[in-house]
């Protein structure tokens, strides 16, 4: 029987009357009609996927302007210009370095499933593999995953330092992981082309809760940990003291800005719209899924943003906003996994547990004496590590099917009746991707340690790098470890039960 949207002569004969001729005329007209038809609507199709991953690139685009708001906001006024400038470089460093040769690496195909090697410099570009809006996309996630690593490093690191290790990650180590899960040949995914999944059902990581959020987090990890902490983070004691960030507007500012781009990151990785599924009727298709997978990333932020209001009310006794920020990112990181093979309900346990996961993270952190300005590696590496987990005891069947079809027996979540063959994939990818960033990035960091161009000397760090490295103030600002008299513009901040000093005066105190 022929395709419902192709047309043959011999398919219309029998039901053309007249003679033979007449009828094979007319046949061929109706069927040149019709192939013409056929290729307008393939054609609008093409536009109509690639307007929708375009627009979803620029909503992941945006998601820079969020880091580096919540960047500016979470460090001390007198770094701002220096973080700033760092996350402008990571999208700018990260583009070049993209174009050149972690597209090829990531997406070159056909290749082997360890690297690509092909589109090296967009060469022989476009392809059927992939189009420009295809390389926008993917070059977004990219600097989303640098972005995230110049968060645990902020305050203290040379400005040299981080163009090489931006345009390292970008261009080489992150690339090489997302070809291992997302393309047709990499050996963890579970859209492989030839169908040889790793345990039967390769692992899912739809939006890159580990191929984004955990290499981030984990280089970030290694960063810090070979800086060493801030001067100040922890008193001659070993206590934990708190260097708070001196903006929770432009944290807040950038907490909805990511948001809002998450609905970018997570709905646009399905990459197209325009399909249909044929399982519950013409009003059933992708397009029900990206709005199911915007409905799961709402929730679970939501719900581990609520948590961790309410737990951190529990545990230190006051409603911190820069808290519940942290706690909401934390969800949209865990969810990003397993956002389009979950129900609703499923992603609000996402978030509720991510909200704990971060919390016990940053706990774990203040006992080691790690510090992370940003909770970068806690709550992008710990919260990406439980969304893998999450997507290996949650995935519908119903789901992984639409999303991952060809396999109808693929291996769902283990507690919604799968068996564990999925939750092993997700355990491997999370083992693999901390072994591979910290065989990568940690003797990165060594190396410009040991040659001394990893951390500023204590003497800058203490004045602030908007001074000594980029030429001056942000804006007027006064510190509160600050003991300059000079008449700058004071801010200071009112902790948990302590009277407002206006209050006070009035009251003679």
């Amino acid at each position: 029987m022929a395709d419902p949207l192709s047309c043959s002569a011999a398919d219309l004969l029998p039901l053309l009357g007249g003679s033979a001729a007449n009828a094979t005329a007319a046949a061929a007209f109706l069927c040149t009609r019709f192939n013409e038809v056929s290729t307008r609507l393939d054609g609008a199709k093409f536009a109509i996927d690639n307007t929708y991953l375009l627009f979803s690139a620029y909503l992941v685009f945006a998601m820079q302007l969020g880091f580096a708001m919540l960047c500016a906001g979470s460090v001390r006024a007198k770094n701002t210009m220096n973080i700033m400038l760092t996350n402008v470089l990571d999208a700018a460093a990260g583009g070049l370095s993209y174009y050149l040769f972690g597209y090829a690496f990531a997406f070159g195909g056909p290749s082997n499933g360890f690297i690509g090697k092909h589109f090296f410099g967009l060469r022989d570009f476009p392809s059927p593999a992939g189009d420009y809006s295809f390389f926008l996309y993917q070059w977004a996630f990219a600097i989303a995953a640098a972005g995230i690593t110049s968060g645990s490093i902020a305050e203290r690191t040379q400005f040299v330092a981080y163009l090489i290790y931006s345009s390292f990650l970008t261009g080489f180590v992150y690339p090489v992981v997302s070809h291992w899960v997302w393309s047709g040949d990499g050996w963890a995914g579970a859209a492989k082309a030839d169908g040889n999944f790793l345990f039967g059902s390769g692992a899912i990581d739809f939006a890159g809760s580990g191929v984004v959020h955990m290499v981030g987090g984990i280089a970030g990890l290694w960063g810090a940990l070979i800086e060493g902490p801030r001067i100040g983070r922890f008193d001659h004691s070993g206590r934990s003291v708190a260097l708070r960030g001196h903006s929770a507007s432009l944290v807040v500012l950038g907490t909805f800005l990511l948001w809002f781009g998450w609905y970018g990151f997570n709905p646009g990785s399905f990459l197209a719209i325009a399909k249909s599924y044929d399982t519950r009727g013409a009003y059933y298709g992708q397009w029900s899924a990206v709005g199911r997978t915007a409905v799961t990333t709402t929730l679970a932020g939501s719900t581990a943003a609520l948590t961790t209001l309410f737990g951190k009310r529990l545990l230190v006794g006051h409603w911190n906003v820069i808290d519940v920020c942290n706690g909401l990112l934390g969800g949209f990181a865990a969810i990003t996994s397993g956002c389009s093979v979950v129900e609703p309900w499923a992603a609000i346990i996402c978030g509720f547990v991510a909200s704990w996961v971060l919390i016990g993270f940053n706990k774990l952190a203040e006992k080691v004496k790690y510090d992370d300005p940003l909770e970068a590696a806690q709550l992008h590496g710990g919260c990406g590590a439980w969304g893998l987990l999450f997507t290996g005891l949650f995935a519908k069947k119903a789901f992984v099917n639409e999303v991952y079809p060809g396999k109808p027996d693929r291996p769902h979540g283990l507690l919604m009746g799968g068996g564990g063959r999925l939750l092993g994939a997700q355990i491997v990818q999370i083992l693999v991707i901390i072994g591979w960033v910290t065989v990568t990035m940690a003797p990165l960091f060594w190396v410009l340690h040991k040659l001394r161009l990893l951390r500023i000397s204590s003497d800058d760090e203490m004045a602030g790098m908007d001074v000594t490295r980029h030429g001056g103030l942000a804006y007027i600002y006064h510190d509160q470890e600050d003991e300059n008299t000079l008449p700058h513009f004071k801010m200071t901040r009112i902790e948990p039960g302590e009277t407002p000093i206006g209050e006070r005066r009035q009251q003679g105190v």
